[in-house]
Formats: C-alpha cells, structure tokens, sequence
C-alpha cells in the first residue's frame, strides 16, 4: 500500500506520545514493505522534503496570519488570546498539506495513494479537505485523545467541532484503548466504525540489559540519591490530567513508613510553578526532584533503569506509553485505573502475571498506598517488573501494533 500519513509532530521535533508513536509505526509500515508519505510541521528550520529511515517526509512552510483570524472568527477561538498563533500554525499547515498532497503528489508527480490515516483534530482540517477532493480515498481518523477529555469538559468547541466531523466523514476511526473506545461511543460517535489498537514500544530499545550500571549510577548520583535509597519515577506532561499533584501530595505518607526515598520529576506543562509550591508547601521539597525539560530517549531509558518504581496516576489517559515504556525495564508501575485510562488495559494488578498496581488517580492517600505495596517487598517488586517486560514482549511490540493497523487500512481498500 502507498499510505498518506498526517500528523502534527514528527522527528526530529518532537513534544510527546503523538511524536513518538508516529515515529516508530511509520518505520514499521515501511519495513514491512509499504511506502508512507508524512506530512507534518515545519517551525522554519526544517527540510520541505526528504527521506527518513525510508519514510518521505514534507513538512510545507507556513506563514503567520495570526492578526487576521479574529477579523472573521468565532467567539470561541477569539478566547484564544495569545494562543491564535497556535491555532492558526495547525490550520494553514492543514491547508498546504492537503493542497500539497492533492495537487502536488496525486495530481502532478501521479502518486496513487490506497489510504490516507490523520491523527487527532490537529491533522483533521487536512482529511476533510482531502475526502472532499477525492471521495473514494478511504480515510481513517486516529483519535489519540479528545479534546472533552484533556479539558475535563470545558475545551474549544472549535477543536470539538473538528473531532466530530472528522468521525463522521472517516471511512474508519481508530483509537488506542477500549477504555477511550467506550467514550467515544458514549459521546455519540459511531460505533460501527470504531476499531481498538493498542500502542506499543521498541524493546529492543528499551531493554534493562543494554543499560550501563555507571549510566545508571550516574543518574542517581545526578539526583543525589544514594544506591540503597528508592527512587519514585514520574515521567510526563505536567497537566491536571496527570494527577501529579495528587503524587506529591501522596509523598508525605510515603515519606512517612520510607523516609529515605527520592520523588523524580520529568516534564513541562503548565503545572510547573503548582509543583513547585505544593512541594514546599507540604515541607518535603528536599525529596523531590524537579526536571521541567522534554528529555530525550537515550536519557529517559537511563531514568527508567535507574528507578525502583514508576508512577503514573493519570485520570484521563487514553493510553499512556510511558507505562509500556517502565515495563519494558522491567520495572514494577503504579497506575491510574479510574475514568477513561488505558493503563488498566496494560498493568495487570493481581494473580502470578501481576505488573503493577492499579490506584485512583484522585486520591493521594490511595496513590501512596499504592507506591508503599510495591515497596514494602523489593523481591516481589521486581518479580512484577520482569512480568511487565514478559506482557511488552506478547502484545505491545511497533510490529504487533503495525500489523494490526494495516489490518484496518487493508479492510477499506
């Protein structure tokens, strides 16, 4: 198959998940013998074209007309303020990316594309645009996430507005988890399209073998973190969905029965300042380490290796890599469980396959329960850990993911 491929970020400008998983299941498609054209941003530094480990990447310039949008539009996006430049970056990087794709690769250079897939309302201007023009080219609409759901109810209708088109004008809508599936459905979109496929990780990449003890040493060192301490793992966007508050107001309980422990934080968002002063605020700023960074790969795999247990108590995670990723290091991981969280799909938290623990992201008291069970026995701790990795190894591998996705493609053509 010749697959178009729409997504906001791509490498090398990444900024989380959606970046990460476009990555590694383009490289997948293209191993398995398929040809991928991605469109993606430009931030102005970037190649317009040019191949990628195989996969041909455009990246169309933009331009800031910023100033004009509140001339004409709606009261919703008016309430932008500053953020129009955001807005109007992902409209006209829609509107060349299909005008690109239809006139330039379709209709000039006589690509003949099977499939075209966009990921999330920040590529789905380009699919309405494209099934438009060409109304036998299937389309299939990745939902990632929500905009209800990263709100908590209260986000842009405009952004609203784009998901709900983009579902029903799709030939097919694909989503990461059963639990995101089940508010999709609940919210009205159509059942009979929705199909599930879970993400995945490289665990090659990420494997507790490849990892340097003096990397590992050094990262605890870095923090302060003597070798016969614990050191908690947080990894993420610093967003109220991530529940870190909850985490650090969980710390003092922890603290508590393990005083000699060490809270790792690693991220950016706009929670920072919040972090911040609720570390002090608590009295135990001297146990938390703050990192407000994107790390790069190489040096988050250290973190992992470095680490006795990772926590993500996220209470809306329509997947969450992050987990796939502490697991595929063998590490043991505390998980939100509650509301639409895709990490209950991954983490088994009881029987001899156990991998983690299950808690509610919304209560402290029960995220510190949670962190105490996997430290209160170091040997079965790590005994969840090597399960984890086993769980990554049978179902959350790029090329399970890849395979079962073109699945999809396959059934439309």
């Amino acid at each position: 198959m010749r697959i178009g491929f729409f997504v906001w970020e791509y490498p090398p400008k990444l900024v989380g998940g959606l970046g990460t998983y476009a990555e590694y299941i383009t490289h997948e498609f293209v191993d398995i013998g398929h040809d991928v054209s991605v469109f993606t941003l430009n931030d102005g530094t970037l190649k317009t074209r040019e191949i990628l480990q195989g996969v041909e990447v455009h990246r169309p310039l933009i331009a800031d007309a910023s100033n004009v949008w509140p001339f004409f539009v709606v009261d919703n996006l008016k309430k932008w303020g500053t953020n129009i430049k955001l807005f109007n970056d992902i409209f006209i990087y829609n509107i060349l990316s299909a005008t690109k794709f239809i006139n330039g690769l379709i209709k000039k250079e006589k690509y003949n594309f099977d499939v075209i897939c966009v990921h999330d309302w920040l590529s789905s201007v380009a699919g309405l645009v494209i099934k438009n023009e060409i109304q036998k080219l299937p389309v299939v609409f990745h939902a990632h996430s929500t905009e209800w759901g990263r709100s908590g109810g209260t986000g842009s209708e405009v952004v609203s507005h784009f998901e709900e088109a983009m579902a029903q004008n799709a030939d097919r809508i694909v989503t990461v988890s059963y639990a995101m599936q089940e508010d999709l459905i609940k919210h009205g979109w159509p059942q009979s399209k929705i199909s599930v496929v879970w993400n995945g990780v490289d665990p090659k990449r990420y494997d507790p073998y490849q990892c340097p003890k003096e990397d590992i040493m050094k990262i605890r060192e870095k923090y302060g973190i003597p070798k016969d301490w614990n050191m908690i793992l947080f990894i993420g966007r610093l967003t109220w969905v991530k529940s870190v508050r909850n985490l650090l107001q969980a710390m003092p309980t922890v603290l508590r029965e393990y005083p000699n422990t060490k809270l790792v934080i690693l991220g950016k968002g706009e929670e920072q300042t919040d972090i911040v002063e609720t570390a002090s605020r608590l009295g135990i700023k001297d146990k938390i380490i703050y990192r407000f960074d994107f790390v790069q790969e190489t040096e988050r795999i250290q973190h992992y290796a470095a680490a006795d247990v990772c926590v993500f108590p996220s209470i809306y995670e329509p997947f969450g890599i992050v987990s796939l990723e502490a697991m595929a290091m063998e590490k043991p991981v505390v998980v939100g469980a509650r509301g639409v969280v895709g990490f209950r799909e991954q983490v088994i938290s009881s029987g001899p396959d156990q991998n983690g623990v299950h808690i509610n992201g919304e209560d402290p008291s029960d995220i510190a329960w949670g962190i105490k069970e996997v430290l209160r026995n170091p040997e079965k701790a790590r005994n969840w850990g090597e399960n984890g990795r086993k769980r990554v190894l049978e179902y959350f591998t790029w090329r399970k993911v890849a395979e079962e996705t073109l699945k999809i493609y396959e059934s439309l053509l």
